[in-house]
């Protein structure tokens, strides 16, 4: 078995391009948008709030969980979800030195 492509990348590249592609679908936007809104939910508010099944949301979920953008707590019967600060500061840092960057240099 060769090595996967991202071997040839380092850590930090492979960390920002997992977060992107979890934030690559508009129901992610959504539940990031709306976990922004109610500082906390269980996954049985989400699904009163986007108009999708129950079982898609909860891939949405695992899928933005897996990238470290939310984090859940189980209580009770329910999972519990919110940000992760600690993702979302890796991508604002990731970004600011882009544009500084970007806004730096005098290109094309």
């Amino acid at each position: 078995m060769g090595v996967t492509k991202t071997a040839h990348f380092t850590d930090k590249q492979n960390q920002i391009a997992t977060i992107a592609k979890a934030l690559g679908h508009p129901a992610r936007i959504a539940i990031i948008e709306y976990l922004l809104k109610r500082n906390t939910c269980i996954c049985g508010d989400i699904v009163n709030e986007l108009p999708l099944a129950q079982p898609t949301i909860s891939q949405h979920l695992k899928e933005l969980k897996n990238a470290g953008l939310i984090k859940g707590n189980i209580e009770g019967n329910a999972i519990c979800y919110c940000i992760d600060e600690k993702t979302f500061d890796i991508l604002r840092s990731y970004f600011s030195n882009i544009i500084t960057t970007v806004l730096e240099q005098n290109c094309c």
